[in-house]
């Protein structure tokens, strides 16, 4: 990996001026150009000199929640926007010059989510959704950096759901004293969301309860198993607003696989 950019500098932007990507289409949607030698390079061929360009499906926001200073700060003088993306060359140049989660400070997030939602339990989009979490305790023995790694390629690359359950908004580590924590959020807690009048049909319109906790544990096993932890441990749903209402991120799970 790159050298990382110093965790005091978190809360600026990334320059996407560095990251060299052409403006102009190749056939199957990417943006291509040519070296000096008439060759395409890919960012997996040289992840700083590539030249082409693969679009995600969506836009994402990653963002960065800084350790408080102790001087009554609230969750906005925290949780800073870092950098906006939509394709794989640009993943890969903001990740390459980043700080790693194990170099981050205590009290410290990554939050990846679509564009246009804020990893905030208030926001539209999230308030009638919950999340899977994962606690790591030993700390010691936890490759976070793979782990968070996998995750948000899992995110970006649409494969922690199927297309049309339209639930993921967004992803999240927390680095804490005796733990790091991984989260995958979704938008409803497996029921229907009444009243949305955007006319947005993802996120639950039309399934029973039932099949939208099928749909929730789905998300469920997959997140298990990118994390690719044993049968024996279990990763855990809850919602946003048991959580908000027990004062916690822990809030009683709502299942588990």
């Amino acid at each position: 990996m790159a050298a990382a950019t110093p965790a005091a500098d978190m809360d600026k932007q990334v320059d996407l001026s560095t990251i060299p990507i052409s403006p102009s289409s190749g056939p199957s949607g990417e943006s291509t150009s040519k070296d000096a030698d008439g060759k395409v390079i890919t960012v997996f061929h040289d992840k700083e000199n590539f030249n082409v360009k693969h679009q995600l499906q969506n836009k994402w926001t990653l963002w960065f929640t800084k350790p408080p200073s102790g001087k009554g700060e609230n969750w906005n003088d925290l949780l800073k926007r870092v950098i906006d993306f939509d394709s794989v060359e640009e993943f890969w140049g903001i990740y390459n010059n980043i700080v790693p989660v194990s170099e981050l400070a205590q009290k410290s997030d990554y939050h990846l989510f679509k564009d246009g939602v804020r990893p905030e339990w208030e926001d539209p989009q999230n308030k009638h959704g919950g999340k899977w979490a994962y606690q790591y305790k030993n700390k010691g023995n936890v490759d976070i950096d793979t782990l968070w790694l996998h995750i948000m390629l899992a995110a970006v690359g649409e494969t922690l759901e199927d297309e049309e359950d339209g639930e993921i908004m967004g992803v999240v580590v927390n680095v804490r004293k005796g733990f790091y924590r991984i989260g995958v959020w979704t938008r409803t807690i497996g029921k229907h969301i009444p009243n949305r009048g955007d006319g947005d049909v993802s996120g639950g319109k039309g399934r029973s309860p039932a099949k939208g906790q099928e749909v929730l544990e789905s998300i469920g096993r997959r997140f298990k198993e990118i994390l690719k932890l044993p049968p024996t441990e279990t990763v855990e749903f809850s919602g946003h607003t048991d959580s908000a209402h027990s004062g916690s991120s822990r809030a009683k799970s709502k299942f588990t696989v």
